[in-house]
C-alpha cells in the first residue's frame, strides 16, 4: 500500500496509535467525550479513507459508540459469512431502524428475520424477476421521451423517479400517481438528512427534548408515507387480491403458525422497499450514467456491445447473458461509489479478526467504500475502469470468477472473495440484490442506445445519509 500521511485526529497532541496490548487494533485518538464524532461529521469518506491506513482493524469511538473499521475482506467474510451466527445487527443499526422500519426484514434479528425472510422470498425468485423485465424497458423508454435534446435533467431525481417507478408498477403492481411519488421522494430526502453525520453530531450536544427543523420535517414525512402505505394495503385486502406481487403476498400473508404479520409490520415491509428498493438503485445508476458522460472510451466499447447483442431492437430478458461489458459498468460504478457504504454488525461475544481481539459491545464497521477502493486487491482503484470485470481485461490477465451477485472469487487470483460486496453477503445479503442487477443492466442499456450526456456537474462530491448520495448530478442530454 502506498505510503500516506498519518490521520490527523480532532486532538492533535494525542498518540495517534494504541498498541499498548498485542491483541487490541490500532486506535484512532479523539477529543475528549465526542471521539472522533466531529472528523467524520466533516467529511464521513475522508474519515474512512484515511481510517484505513492504520491496518485492517482500527477502533475509534464517535457518536457515543465505540467502532472498529474493518478494511480486511477475509475478515468481512468471517463476520458475515462463517461467524454470521456470533454477530447480529446491534444497537447502532438498530438505531437506524428505527429511524425507517423497525419492523422490516433490513433490521429484525433471531427467528422472527427468519421467518419474514422466507415469505418475502417467494416475490424475488428468478422467474418472478425475469417477468419484470419488459417492464423495466418499458419504464426506460418512456423516461426517454420525456427528455429533448439539449435540455438539463439532474440524473439523481430523473433516475429515482424512473426506479421509482419500476418498483411500484413490478414489486406492488399499482400505478405510481405524482402525488404518491413526492411522498415517497419527500420521505427519502428527510431520511437521509436527519440521518446524516453532522445532524447527529448536531443532535449529540443538543439537549435531547429540543425538536430541530429536521426532526420535524423527518416525522412529518414518514407519517405521510406510512399513511400512503396503509392506504395501498388496505385496498389491496378489500380486492382480495391473489397475485404474487409484493404488497399482494404481504396483504394475505400468514405464518407457517397461522399468524399473520401486524400491521405495523406490513407497513414497515413496503417501506423498507420502498426507500432502499428504488434509492441505492437509482444512486448506481445515475453515478454509471455520469461516469459513461466523460469517458469516450467506455461508451465505444459499451456501444459496440449494445449494437452487438440488441441490433436494432432494445434490450430484453434474452439479452442479459450477453451484456458483458454493460454489466461491467454496472459493477465498476458501484466498486467506486457503492450505495451502501459499510456493513454494521455487533459481535455476541469477543471475536478476533485479523489477528485482533475486538470486545463485546463494539459496533463492526465493514467498510464497502474503503475495501472497494483497496490497492491491495484493486489495481488503480481511483480509476473507472469497468474492463478489469472482464476476462480478457488487457490490465490484469488473472481476473478471478464473480458470484452471482458480483463477489470475486479466488482462483488464479489473490483477491479475496469479499474484495467487493456492494449488496453485504451470507445470510443477510440484500434481498433485492438480483431484481437490482437486472434493472440496472436494462436501464442502463436502454439509456446508452438513445442518448449521450455532457456534464454539467464537473465533480461528484457525495454527501453520506443512510445510503451514498451523489449530488443532483446534472447533465446535457444529446439525442
Amino acid at each position: 500500500m502506498s505510503e500516506t500521511p498519518a490521520l490527523q485526529s480532532d486532538d492533535a497532541t494525542a498518540p495517534k496509535h494504541d498498541r499498548s496490548s498485542a491483541d487490541r487494533p490500532p486506535e484512532i485518538r479523539g477529543l475528549p467525550v465526542v471521539g472522533s464524532t466531529l472528523s467524520i461529521a466533516r467529511d464521513p469518506l475522508g474519515f474512512v479513507e484515511s481510517a484505513r491506513e492504520y491496518g485492517d482493524v482500527v477502533a475509534y469511538e464517535g457518536y457515543g459508540t465505540e467502532f472498529a473499521l474493518v478494511f480486511d475482506p477475509r475478515a468481512v467474510e468471517t463476520v458475515l459469512v462463517s461467524r454470521s451466527d456470533a454477530a447480529r445487527k446491534g444497537d447502532f443499526e438498530t438505531e437506524f431502524g428505527e429511524l425507517l422500519a423497525p419492523e422490516g426484514v433490513a433490521f429484525t434479528e433471531g427467528e422472527r428475520w427468519r421467518r419474514q425472510r422466507r415469505l418475502l422470498q417467494s416475490s424475488f425468485t428468478p422467474d418472478r424477476i425475469d417477468a419484470y423485465a419488459d417492464e423495466m424497458v418499458t419504464e426506460a423508454t418512456a423516461l426517454l421521451d420525456g427528455w429533448d435534446d439539449g435540455e438539463t435533467i439532474a440524473l439523481a431525481d430523473e433516475l429515482s423517479t424512473y426506479t421509482l417507478r419500476v418498483l411500484t408498477r413490478t414489486l406492488f403492481d399499482v400505478p405510481l400517481e405524482d402525488a404518491h411519488a413526492e411522498t415517497v421522494r419527500r420521505a427519502v430526502t428527510a431520511i437521509d438528512d436527519y440521518a446524516s453525520p453532522r445532524r447527529l453530531a448536531l443532535e449529540s450536544v443538543l439537549p435531547s427534548w429540543l425538536s430541530t427543523p429536521a426532526e420535524r420535517e423527518y416525522e412529518a414525512a414518514m407519517a405521510d408515507l406510512e399513511a400512503l402505505v396503509d392506504e395501498l394495503v388496505a385496498t389491496r385486502r378489500e380486492a382480495n387480491a391473489a397475485g404474487d406481487d409484493l404488497l399482494s403476498v404481504l396483504a394475505r400473508a400468514e405464518y407457517p403458525d397461522g399468524s399473520r404479520p401486524t400491521a405495523e409490520e406490513v407497513r414497515d415491509q413496503l417501506v423498507t422497499f420502498l426507500f432502499a428498493g428504488h434509492e441505492t438503485t437509482a444512486t448506481a445508476l445515475s453515478i454509471a450514467c455520469w461516469l459513461l458522460a466523460d469517458n469516450s472510451s467506455v461508451r465505444a466499447s459499451l456501444e459496440r456491445e449494445l449494437a452487438t447483442v440488441c441490433g436494432d431492437g432494445e434490450p430484453g430478458l434474452e439479452d442479459l447473458a450477453d451484456l458483458a461489458y454493460t454489466e461491467a459498468v454496472v459493477r465498476e460504478a458501484m466498486r467506486l461509489y457503492p450505495p451502501v457504504i459499510g456493513v454494521y454488525r455487533e459481535p455476541e461475544s469477543p471475536m478476533v479478526l485479523s489477528g485482533y481481539r475486538v470486545p463485546t459491545g463494539t459496533t463492526l464497521q465493514l467498510s464497502v467504500y474503503g475495501i472497494h477502493r483497496d490497492d491491495r486487491w484493486w489495481d488503480d482503484p481511483e480509476t473507472f475502469r469497468p474492463e478489469r470485470w472482464l476476462a480478457d481485461d488487457p490490465g490484469d490477465e488473472s481476473e478471478p470468477e464473480r458470484t452471482d451477485d458480483g463477489r470475486t472469487l479466488e482462483s488464479d487470483s489473490d483477491r479475496p472473495e469479499y474484495a467487493y460486496f456492494p449488496f453485504g453477503g451470507g445470510p443477510r445479503h440484500c434481498l433485492g440484490m438480483r431484481f437490482a442487477m437486472v434493472e440496472l443492466k436494462l436501464a442502463l442499456a436502454t439509456i446508452a442506445r438513445h442518448v449521450e450526456f455532457d456534464r454539467i456537474t464537473d465533480s461528484l462530491e457525495p454527501s453520506v445519509g443512510i445510503t451514498l448520495d451523489p449530488g443532483p448530478l446534472e447533465v446535457r442530454v444529446r439525442t
